[in-house]
């Protein structure tokens, strides 16, 4: 029987809550398919400061080194806002996420059928869409030196060196190969001499990938054709701005932030997280949604632990759940049949993942 180590990061507001029910699914499933999983609960955030006075313990740092992935809820709530930046919640993520090496983000954007009609666009442009946008997280413009600020002028710079786009390239290409074998590549080549850099590394890595199909496309193309035919995608792939503008935009082709996972990974262990925040005006009254965290875990068995069949199971138990027309409250107004809490829709999808 495998086994793995799984460190638990549940942080503020609405954060225990959805991590309680993800860890509930994920003993379902494990017990269905035949493995272990060990968790190891860590402070991070309001939590942390609380306990400790800091956001990001030493061992909390030290515990995520020993561990094979790490489930995060949610930080950060008006409680610790006027703290000093490198006191607030969100300075303690930002320190784990480089503590832990990550430079790669995957944010995938599904439409399920049964919610189709909550997004702003038409049902027939977004009904099938499933996206999975690959972000370089470390590099590019937020992080290039020299950067100034000066009275009468400001500058960055954009810098990728050729480790750091191969590496996350090799990211983008692995999950194309387990997807639907198609992946995009997202620049600005026509203008910027770092972007035809990057198009150069991304088309010497495909080399190695000859299943998939590789295109290329300017960013404010991609921009436009996510929202005019986002079924065209499948992976994308793209740099750091880019790929923050870019995977925003996509997020809302779902029409609610509640349902959307990511992942940030790269040279060791992975953290997988929802998208949302902490929402802390609803914290501690059960009407949370807990789908973007379960199917956070869903990806981590998928990208972390290599468990596939318990990531279809987690997330054919969500389509099942949506299907039969259980909803939380912030897609209540969507074909619902019952209207659950935060725990019962746990319970649900624990149940059907483990049939």
């Amino acid at each position: 029987m495998n086994s793995y180590r799984i460190g638990v990061i549940k942080g503020d507001g609405i954060g225990p809550e959805i991590v309680d029910e993800a860890i509930k699914v994920l003993d379902a499933v494990s017990v269905a398919q035949g493995f272990n999983l060990k968790y190891e609960e860590m402070l991070l955030g309001g939590a942390a400061i609380d306990e400790t006075g800091v956001p990001l313990p030493e061992e909390t740092i030290q515990g995520v080194k020993k561990v094979d992935a790490v489930l995060f809820g949610a930080i950060g709530g008006p409680k610790w806002d006027n703290l000093e930046r490198h006191l607030r919640p969100e300075t303690g993520l930002l320190g784990l996420r480089k503590e832990m090496g990550t430079f790669a983000n995957l944010r995938p954007a599904m439409v399920y059928d049964e919610l189709v009609n909550a997004s702003s666009l038409k049902p027939e442009v977004i009904q099938g869409v499933d996206i999975m946008v690959v972000r370089e997280l470390t590099g590019g413009i937020y992080f290039g030196q020299p950067r100034e600020l000066l009275e009468d002028r400001a500058y960055n710079t954009m810098v990728y060196t050729k480790e750091e786009v191969r590496r996350i390239a090799v990211v983008a290409f692995d999950i194309a190969m387990k997807r639907n074998k198609r992946l995009c590549s997202v620049d600005k080549a026509n203008v910027l001499e770092v972007s035809q850099f990057w198009r150069e590394i991304v088309e010497d890595v495909a080399k190695d990938y000859p299943e998939v199909e590789l295109s290329h496309m300017y960013v404010d193309n991609a921009a436009m054709q996510l929202i005019r035919d986002p079924k065209q995608f499948d992976v994308i792939l793209t740099g750091n701005i880019f790929g923050d503008i870019l995977s925003d935009a996509a997020s809302m082709l779902s029409g609610s932030i509640g349902l959307l996972p990511s992942a940030s990974t790269g040279k060791g262990v992975g953290l997988f997280e929802p998208i949302h925040g902490s929402a802390p005006d609803i914290a501690g009254q059960g009407i949370a949604n807990p789908l973007a965290t379960i199917s956070s875990a869903s990806m981590m068995l998928r990208y972390a632990l290599n468990e596939q069949e318990a990531a279809d199971r987690i997330d054919e138990a969500i389509k099942k759940a949506l299907a039969e027309g259980y909803r939380t409250g912030d897609i209540g107004d969507y074909d619902a049949k019952e209207i659950v809490s935060c725990s019962e829709m746990g319970d649900i999808i624990a149940d059907y993942a483990s049939r």
